[in-house]
């Protein structure tokens, strides 16, 4: 999927695919913008220039920001108690065998 990023250190507004941390321009940290992909290949170029306008001031470029969050809570990134077990109740991880250090396999 498509998504409109702004870079606030080289001024530039990037069309790239997934939610991208930094430039590929400057490597500098760049903001995922609140429009869709559709959207703005429909404005005009005064509409364009217009929101690059909006922003490079902070309080515009703050408005305009969509809010983004990484969602470590998910199913592939579960936390672990301290005595070894998962926190979920999935009853696969519970009839998974305990790793040991000193299972050999022999490869033939």
């Amino acid at each position: 999927m498509m998504y409109i990023h702004y870079c606030k250190y080289c001024r530039r507004i990037h069309i790239l695919n997934g939610h991208k941390l930094y430039c590929p321009a400057c490597s500098g940290k760049l903001t995922e913008l609140n429009i869709s992909y559709m959207k703005y290949v429909n404005l005009t170029r005064q509409e364009r220039h217009a929101l690059r306008e909006k922003c490079a001031e902070e309080k515009g470029l703050h408005e305009l920001a969509a809010p983004y969050r990484r969602r470590d809570e998910g199913k592939w990134f579960r936390s672990f108690e301290p005595d070894g077990s998962c926190s979920s109740t999935d009853s696969k991880s519970a009839s998974r065998p305990e790793y040991s250090p000193h299972l050999r396999v022999s490869v033939s």
